[in-house]
């Protein structure tokens, strides 16, 4: 009989040990793909005292207003490196890290994963332009390259679901890029991301899943027919180019 249940601990020692394997070598991927996230929080919006939002300028008509100053010097589908087609907008600031500010380019509820230094996502229930689905846009470089985040307080890591409103400032431009060999400039990247149909955002670093931003912003931003400098316009198609 002793030996019976010395056998029988064995076994749940062993099981305990493949369950907790397993949990340490899944949970990093739930958090990259923000199930884990969703399941915690289940779209519980959270409340906080945020600075409050500004009118910002806009082109005419233009769902989205511009999320920061400066000259957008890298627009939707330019060459990075000879080898990818940008998924966004880069917009340079020209006053240095932590000071150029960066805001809400419309009503949303935002996100920032525990692990994210620079960077912020909003969820936008309607796409202003295909009211039927649901869109994201996403907010990065904003930090150092140390480390030292310069996304507001009020949108600390872990915020999960903040409502905020169109201008709210989000946090400053800088010059953070993960730790990797290719230093930045001091800027701002955005781009708009589609939702995976279940909720949640794609994948922002593959082209495929962002929306050109031109006929958000009422300006020709897509490099295939892009004015440079870019300018309000009522033709942000690129047909026939």
């Amino acid at each position: 009989m002793k030996d019976f249940i010395k056998s029988l601990l064995a076994m749940l020692l062993l099981l305990l040990s493949c369950v907790v394997f397993a949990l340490g070598y899944s949970t990093p991927r739930l958090q990259e793909s923000g199930l884990l996230d969703y399941w915690r929080y289940g779209r519980n919006h959270q409340t906080a005292n945020l600075p409050q939002a500004i009118s910002l300028p806009g082109c005419p008509n233009a769902p989205f207003v511009l999320p920061t100053n400066g000259w957008i010097g890298v627009l939707y589908g330019d060459s990075i490196l000879g080898t990818f087609n940008h998924s966004g907008l880069d917009i340079f600031g020209d006053k240095g890290n932590g000071v150029t500010p960066v805001y809400a380019v419309a009503d949303g509820y935002v996100t920032r994963y525990p692990y994210w230094v620079s960077a912020v996502i909003i969820r936008h229930p309607r796409d202003p332009l295909k009211p039927e689905r649901q869109i994201w846009t996403y907010y990065a470089h904003m930090a150092d390259v140390e480390g030292h985040s310069f996304i507001v307080d009020q949108i600390p890591a872990g915020t999960v679901e903040l409502k905020i409103k169109q201008g709210t400032l989000l946090g400053y431009q800088g010059d953070y890029n993960a730790h990797t060999w290719r230093e930045v400039s001091t800027h701002l990247h955005f781009s708009i991301v589609l939702d995976n149909g279940e909720g949640l955002f794609m994948n922002e670093m593959e082209r495929v899943n962002t929306l050109d931003p031109s006929p958000y912003f009422g300006m020709r931003l897509n490099s295939r027919c892009a004015d440079r400098p870019p300018a309000c316009t009522q033709t942000v198609s690129c047909a026939g180019n």
